[in-house]
């Protein structure tokens, strides 16, 4: 008999008490010390990881968070992938306006040293690799400089070994978040909500999406468990659930 499916705490219930004032897709002005990346930016990262290799050869994209539940640009397959050397982690902080406040600021993934992942591999369409690699930096480095630039990592999928691009914490820029305890960083996650939504939506939306392509992060499974607690200790005291 195959296993039974694991059933989070954390719902759509849970996130639908977090909402933010107003919705804006918009970006604001950039925190100081950063500017807004161009379009000349990108294709100087592009350049700068590709060289003169052929845009119609394989490209892959690894995703260990919103990028496996909101890809940021087309692509024409998937794969589940192991990559070791990093683990997936929320230490890039404090995020005061996409998913936080000044009051309940937020903390969001990034690869950090260490460990092992499990994330999804997309492979772009042949031919259109500039294209897709700016959109999806226009999401992941609307400011520069970055503390979580792209990288080439080497990410194990069934007998073969991809190398693809991704984004790790850079630990020196100044937004690297470190030594927080499980039930610390849950504390943070259900709270903080920003103009794209709560982090709350931001956990729930990475672990299902996860346990759909059967990928179990036990981390994160545990801090859903956590978030739900608190959000229902706050919201629901005279609720049965």
């Amino acid at each position: 008999m195959p296993d039974k499916k694991r059933q989070m705490r954390l719902s759509p219930r849970h996130v639908a008490y977090l909402q933010p004032e107003t919705v804006s897709e918009d970006l604001p002005p950039p925190p100081e010390g950063m500017h807004q990346a161009s379009e000349a930016d990108h294709l100087a990262t592009i350049a700068k990881f590709f060289g003169d290799a052929d845009p119609s050869d394989e490209t892959w994209i690894f995703a260990y968070g919103s990028l496996i539940w909101k890809p940021a640009c087309d692509f024409v397959e998937v794969r589940t992938g192991l990559l070791h050397g990093w683990h997936r982690a929320f230490c890039l902080g404090w995020n005061n306006r996409f998913r936080g406040s000044d009051e309940n600021p937020g903390l969001m993934l990034a690869l950090d040293r260490g460990g092992a992942c499990k994330g999804a591999l997309y492979r772009l369409p042949p031919g259109r690799r500039d294209e897709c690699l700016i959109k999806l930096f226009e999401r992941e480095m609307s400011w520069l400089p970055s503390a979580f630039p792209p990288r080439t990592v080497s990410v194990r999928s069934g007998e073969r070994k991809i190398n693809a691009l991704t984004f790790c914490i850079d630990r020196n820029s100044g937004r690297y978040i470190s030594g927080l305890s499980e039930a610390e960083i849950a504390d943070v996650l259900a709270k903080a909500v920003g103009s794209r939504g709560s982090m709350a939506d931001y956990l729930f939306a990475t672990v299902e999406h996860l346990e759909q392509m059967g990928l179990h992060d036990p981390h994160l499974w545990r801090l859903q468990n956590l978030v739900a607690e608190r959000i229902e200790a706050v919201y629901e005291t005279d609720r049965e659930v």
